[in-house]
């Protein structure tokens, strides 16, 4: 292969490196208004009236807009229909949008929104989800309060307990992580002439923007587009919530009939915008003497706040994880989304797994220290092989590496002997080391529950000159897409990787092709822009080899690399095949598509096909714990990865380098605190970040299982590197202190009072 597994350059670095690319508060337009969101100060409050009065007087204000204003229908057309995109008769969350306002300047806005006068009626409010699961709980949504419930069951799990030699159980639970994203929300809407409208924003998904708009102002599809601008981070904080933003900034424009610029600051972007669940998981597992696996038993309810959003699809992700990437023949997974009078909860790398993953690794470990195994050697001896069955049983026929990465990152960690060193470790204070383990594996792509939107779009241009444009679907969001689709149709097409482009994200130059997550750019793009290189590389290749036919080549197999094709001593560029073809008036452009395999999924029972593929991953930590203090250092971090077939090293290394310092952001530090409803570090300066300094020694390892329906073998990566390290980091902790924690973000204090009980235990 040419450019496949090849660490070429990002096609995106030199314009980011420069300062030369331009994110969405760069632009600005002749006549163009800002708008500004207002927003209930309560959890949960009746709207009784709304009043501009005040803000009409602010210089500068031209327009306020409420409920009563929304053309179309006052309802996101996402998943489950309930979240309005402006608060009607009752604001459900502090925070919440209730009214916009439209004025000349950024500030005017800002004074204008903060002029309006909100007359509202404070109501009773529930904030936690265990609470709010019972019958005497404030109404959030429905008769229960719940969003969506799934379950998993596979063979007898009271018959698997019976048959165990050994029980496990626990109750684990998470916080919420923010995306944290260094660009906030953005948009630009201009109204056009034929009654429709034009979007320029921060994104990862434009036809989510495009969809609400289009159902907001009740036009037609075809008089909505929606463009990509450079987007500064998204981890799926920009899945959905962009969908709110454009709709709130289309609707000022329409209004207004003029450009209109809606940024939101960091505070607002905290209490607005959606986070990771917090979870609660009660877990139980059982086993044989000999270490094999009988059962796993799990109840996993997610905080899911005051609308669905993506909380069915990101529960029900989590729940066919939950039992681990283990050979168990009887599970029981009950789940359900709790609704409480809190921001929304929605999509973050890792979708729920994360949650999960904590509590099934965590609780791993502790059936191992139970069984006097080594942890590793019982993740090994339990580990998910071809031939054997997921808990939602569905056969794994190829492309499973977790026994691979499990015994990869045991060689590369020095497992054996620091598992032994570590617990006599004296720094001559009160620190202590430690080692830990985790593995995991992530349902590529959608999966059963989002078969439908698993499709992908392109569309491939080869120019006179030799260059060529791509234009795909999904979105460049720092994750390296762009770079990856290049290498794949340079690939194809033997054209040099130098001269193509991934165009931005149009909706009017692509379908819709499903949203940018669940690690699925690169399968199904991918795939998509090979689906449309096909009949082009046939052109391109019959031309070249008539071409060198002429110029006295041999009646030889011609190669092709490096953009050039020759047959003995004849050689012929790229380029001059490209401008050969438009003399010869051939086709050169060509639109792709990819549709996911079917899958099927019995709902009821929870059993069947639930991804077409996984990607498999294994992590060890290493930590320093200060027992004085609890501070903690995570030292080292040896991860590796089966993503299939490696596109570009660097950038895969990269995308687990950066997973793995979020993770253990999530797992010690970000911590989101919040009172009666109300986030109370709605910022960067308490709401604390790892920075370089708190970034471990990396290790990467990078497996290839080929998966043969994906474009070169690859499955997909960007998702998997955050599940994993955090359990493996707690793990070493519980090595190095003996202590185990059952909550994250494990927080210094934290960890001290458990080390000083443990330690006083021990007395």
């Amino acid at each position: 292969m040419g450019w496949i597994g090849k660490s070429v350059k990002r096609s995106d670095a030199k314009s980011k490196v420069m300062g030369a690319a331009l994110y969405i508060d760069d632009y600005g337009y002749e006549g163009m208004l800002h708008a500004a969101t207002v927003r209930s100060p309560y959890p949960r409050a009746r709207i009784k009236k709304i009043d501009f009065s005040q803000a009409q007087k602010v210089p500068g204000f031209v327009r306020g807009i409420t409920a009563k204003d929304v053309p179309g229908k006052n309802l996101w057309p996402l998943v489950m229909h309930d979240y309005p995109f402006l608060a009607e008769r009752e604001a459900k969350f502090a925070g919440e949008a209730v009214a916009l306002v439209a004025a000349e300047s950024l500030q005017a806005a800002r004074d204008a929104a903060a002029a309006t006068r909100l007359l509202l009626e404070e109501l009773p409010c529930v904030t936690d989800p265990l609470q709010a699961l019972k019958k005497s709980a404030p109404r959030v949504y429905g008769r229960d309060n719940v969003f969506a419930r799934y379950v998993v069951k596979k063979g007898d799990v009271a018959k698997g307990f019976e048959e165990a030699d050994a029980v496990a159980e626990g109750i684990f639970t998470t916080g919420y992580q923010m995306q944290a994203y260094l660009e906030t929300q953005g948009m630009i809407a201009f109204p056009e002439s034929h009654g429709g409208v034009t979007l320029y924003g921060s994104m990862q998904c434009p036809y989510y923007v495009h969809d609400a708009v289009a159902a907001a102002l009740g036009i037609a599809y075809n008089k909505v587009r929606v463009v990509q601008r450079s987007t500064g981070g998204g981890f799926g904080g920009k899945e959905d919530m962009p969908a709110l933003v454009g709709t709130h900034a289309a609707l000022a424009a329409v209004l207004t009939g003029r450009p209109v610029k809606l940024i939101y600051d960091r505070r607002e972007d905290f209490i607005s915008m959606s986070r990771r669940h917090p979870s609660w998981t009660q877990l139980r597992y059982g086993a044989k003497r000999d270490g094999a696996l009988t059962a796993c038993q799990a109840k996993f309810i997610l905080d899911a706040g005051a609308y669905a959003t993506l909380s069915p699809i990101v529960l029900w992700r989590g729940t066919v994880h939950a039992a681990g990437p283990y050979r168990i023949p009887h599970v029981l997974i009950e789940s359900c989304a709790a609704a409480t009078h809190k921001a929304p909860c929605g999509a973050f790398r890792g979708f729920g797994q994360p949650q999960s993953a904590f509590a099934h690794e965590s609780l791993i470990d502790e059936l191992a220290l139970k069984l006097d195994m080594d942890p590793l050697d019982f993740r090994l001896k339990n580990a998910l092989r071809v031939g054997d069955e997921t808990a939602t049983g569905q056969k794994l026929g190829e492309s499973c590496g977790m026994v691979d990465a499990l015994e990869e990152v045991r060689d590369a960690s020095d497992w054996k002997k620091k598992r032994a060193d570590y617990p006599a470790w004296k720094s001559g204070g009160a620190r202590r080391r430690g080692i830990g383990v985790a593995a995991n594996y992530y349902g590529v792509s959608l999966g059963a529950r989002g078969r439908y939107l698993d499709r992908a779009a392109a569309q491939v241009q080869i120019q006179p000159d030799g260059t060529v444009m791509v234009a795909i679907g999904n979105t460049e969001i720092g994750q390296g897409a762009r770079t990856v689709i290049s290498q794949i149709a340079a690939e194809s097409l033997n054209a040099p990787y130098e001269h193509i482009q991934v165009l931005e994200t149009d909706t009017s130059r692509v379908p819709d092709s499903g949203p940018t997550v669940a690690s699925r750019t690169t399968l199904m793009s991918g795939n998509a822009v090979l689906n449309a290189c096909e009949p082009l590389r046939r052109r391109i290749f019959e031309t070249a080899q008539e071409m060198l036919k002429k110029k006295g080549g041999a009646e030889t197999p011609m190669s092709a690399s490096d953009g050039k094709f020759s047959v003995a001593a004849a050689e012929v560029g790229f380029a001059e095949v490209a401008r050969e073809c438009y003399l010869r008036k051939l086709k050169m452009a060509e639109q792709g598509w990819y549709s996911a395999p079917p899958t099927s999924f019995d709902t009821e029972t929870g059993q069947g096909d639930a991804y077409v593929t996984y990607a498999y991953s294994a992590n060890v930590a290493e930590v320093e714990v200060d027992a004085e203090t609890g501070e903690t250092k995570v030292t080292k971090v040896t991860s590796a990865h089966d993503i299939g077939k490696v596109i570009n090293p660097n950038a895969a290394e990269g995308q687990i380098e950066g997973g793995i310092v979020q993770a253990l952001g999530y797992a010690f530090i970000e911590e989101i605190i919040e009172r009666e409803g109300q986030v109370v570090n709605p910022n960067f300066t308490d709401y604390i970040l790892p920075a370089s300094a708190d970034a471990p020694e990396f290790k990467t390892i990078l497996l290839e299982h080929p998966y043969p329906a994906g474009p070169y073998g690859a499955k997909g990566l960007a998702e998997s590197p955050i599940i994993g390290p955090a359990p493996a980091a707690l793990n070493a902790l519980r090595h190095a202190c003996g202590v185990r924690l059952s909550h994250i973000p494990a927080m210094p204090e934290a960890i001290w009072k458990a080390v000083k009980h443990g330690d006083q235990k021990k007395q």
